[in-house]
């Protein structure tokens, strides 16, 4: 870890190692751009974990700019004392307050800024659609101005660096690209004319605080879209910049058409987009901040040791596990919480309005999930090694208690163990790891291949028990269920279903499309069978639209809108939406129509009078991510 923890200078400002956390949206603010205690502590846990620099989340420099209610803003002196509070934490605990400076342009909903977003052409968001407003020349003088002037007001609020957002499809980015840029004035045409925009505020900015204070910019070096960036035409954009006093640069890619190049879900590689950070690396004679899927101290160090780049951005690793540069450099690499890579953050965003993480449920939880010392000590007996119980129990084991884990499997993990075998999803197998590893850390005491009963926990007498015993699949009530065709998708994913020439998967929800994929990569034919007219409608958008795509790459077949109507020993019948019945064949029939919650103990246990907490899919079928933070809910307030 050398290269990753050398010494590193901006502009006479040092770093202390390699690690920088880019400025990944929280939301964690209160509407209208406020900035709230736990946006605080969100940041202080951040900047204690050991990263040189923490760059915090895109500021909207102007009202119509913001993409949320709850984005920070920075368009106003009002603002300058919460934002204060943030550099002041991240000083405080060790790192460079660092700041992003963001417009979104025609990238934000109507309804949002209440009217029509401002653009450089007349070409709406391909996603969002709608209306835009093509920006004038006054216009975007203005603009300039109000990223000039938000950036004093960021160097007032004691930020030592601050990056301009020029990418991702963002405003400044729709100037620079031809994919979003059609003027024929001087901010359009050739690379010159639409760079001008973002190099105008690069000079006023300089203008305005001096030329030896830092400004990066972050650019989405190639966009993947036709007339889109590609990393020959930034490094054009780029050296115009730097002649314009950018200092240094961070490279990203994609933008709103083409998001698994901002957030790369699990398919991608690891540091998918450091050999275009290096090719910029290579053009230019300033820093360059490597981005995209660095997620391990191993793969951040070769980074640097290879020269790809001179910094590293950790964004979602440092949401996994805020801790993970200390870890590092202290060598206590197996303690590390890895990002997984499942884009759970990115989901809970667009869904809830805030940032979540499936492996770490204190992110945006700091003040309401507290480890504290238990004031006494307890026996606790948890039934289940799942990810919620294993979760409840090496947290109340860390808080004082004497906790006994068992799990009828020889195992832990539960239902991680099949979930992580598909080739995709062998990184959440680091899960698995950290979990067991905490257990064994904080000293839990686990019974495997041991089924807990009421006898059990009679014989035992805890004081408290938590019920973690998970679920089972859902076999449905039709003729033929019983045959030797039929098989569940654990067994499958288990190895344990044996080799097939053609399987019917019925269930095309997100196990039944993982299913296919796993059966896919032996070449055999797979066919899932689908009620709902959308097949995986509850994977993560992003990773749906890969894992949709490879299927397809891999001639699986999709039956939308038909029910299983009877399993025969060469294959099922089913009905379509029309009420017609036709037959498809195969040797295995796979069912991943969803899971039951297992109950079977738990009426005999509380019928025994002793304190019961129920978690995870034993409480009802829900994901990883639910189990794991009740099951540190539960641990960490027994």
């Amino acid at each position: 870890m050398k290269h990753l923890f050398s010494p590193f200078r901006i502009n006479g400002i040092k770093f202390k190692n390699r690690i920088v956390l880019p400025p990944l949206a929280s939301f964690l603010i209160n509407k209208g751009g406020g900035i709230t205690s736990e946006t605080i502590e969100h940041y202080r846990r951040r900047a204690g974990g050991g990263p040189a620099m923490v760059i915090m989340e895109a500021c909207a420099v102007s009202p119509e700019g913001i993409v949320s209610i709850n984005q920070a803003r920075i368009d106003d002196d009002r603002m300058i004392e919460g934002l204060a509070a943030i550099a002041t934490a991240i000083r405080s605990n060790g790192a460079i307050p660092a700041i992003q400076i963001h417009h979104a342009g025609r990238q934000t909903p109507a309804k949002v800024i209440k009217r029509k977003p401002l653009a450089p052409s007349l070409l709406s968001c391909p996603t969002i659609r709608g209306e835009v407003e093509p920006l004038t020349a006054n216009g975007i003088q203005a603009l300039v101005d109000k990223f000039a002037s938000a950036a004093v007001r960021a160097r007032e609020a004691g930020f030592d660096l601050i990056e301009i957002h020029g990418a991702h499809g963002y405003l400044i980015s729709q100037f620079l690209s031809r994919y979003s840029n059609i003027r024929s004035d001087g901010y359009g045409g050739t690379i010159a004319g639409r760079t001008r925009f973002a190099a105008e505020i690069v000079r006023e900015i300089k203008n305005r605080l001096g030329a030896d204070y830092p400004i990066s910019f972050k650019i989405s070096a190639q966009e993947f879209v036709p007339n889109g960036l590609t990393v020959d035409e930034s490094i054009d954009i780029l050296k115009i910049l730097v002649e314009a006093g950018i200092d240094v640069v961070q490279v990203s890619a994609g933008n709103d058409a083409t998001p698994e190049w901002i957030c790369q879900p699990m398919f991608m590689k690891k540091a998918c987009l450091v050999d275009s950070a290096y090719q910029v690396k290579q053009a230019l004679d300033i820093p360059v901040m490597a981005v995209g899927r660095i997620n391990d101290p191993w793969t951040a160090d070769e980074i640097i040791a290879d020269g790809k780049a001179d910094l590293v951005c950790i964004g979602r690793g440092l949401m996994a596990d805020p801790q993970m540069p200390n870890k590092a450099k202290a060598g206590r690499f197996d303690e590390i919480r890895t990002c997984i890579a499942c884009n759970t953050c990115m989901e809970s965003i667009f869904r809830k309005g805030r940032l979540e993480c499936l492996v770490n449920p204190y992110l945006g939880r700091e003040e309401e999930l507290r480890t504290e010392r238990a004031e006494k000590p307890k026996k606790v007996m948890v039934i289940g090694g799942g990810p919620g119980g294993l979760n409840a129990a090496w947290i109340a084991a860390k808080r004082g208690h004497d906790v006994h884990l068992y799990e009828k499997a020889p195992v832990l993990g539960g239902q991680l163990v099949p979930g992580s075998k598909t080739t995709y999803k062998k990184e959440m197998q680091t899960l698995i790891h950290f979990q067991r590893k905490q257990v064994e850390l904080h000293g839990v005491r686990c019974h495997l291949g041991f089924e807990a009963t009421a006898e059990t926990v009679k014989k035992e007498d805890p004081d408290v028990v938590i019920l973690a015993t998970g679920s089972r699949p859902v076999l449905p009530p039709v003729e033929g269920i019983d045959k030797p065709v039929v098989t569940t998708f654990d067994a499958v994913l288990n190895g344990q279903a044996g080799e097939s020439r053609h399987s019917v998967i019925i269930g095309g929800g997100a196990t039944g499309c993982e299913v296919a994929y796993h059966i896919s990569e032996t070449g055999t034919p797979v066919t899932i069978v689908e009620m709902l007219p959308k097949i995986g409608g509850n994977l993560e958008t992003i990773t749906r639209r890969l894992l949709i795509r490879k299927l397809k790459e891999r001639k699986v077949r999709f039956l939308t809108e038909h029910r299983l109507s009877r399993i025969e020993d060469d294959g099922v019948m089913v009905t379509a939406a029309d009420g017609k019945t036709h037959k498809i064949e195969a040797d295995r029939v796979v069912i991943a129509v969803g899971i039951l919650p297992d109950y079977r103990i738990h009426e005999q246990i509380k019928a025994l009078g002793y304190e019961t907490h129920v978690i995870g899919d034993c409480l009802e079928p829900r994901s990883a991510k639910a189990a794991i933070y009740e099951g540190a809910k539960i641990g960490g307030t027994i």
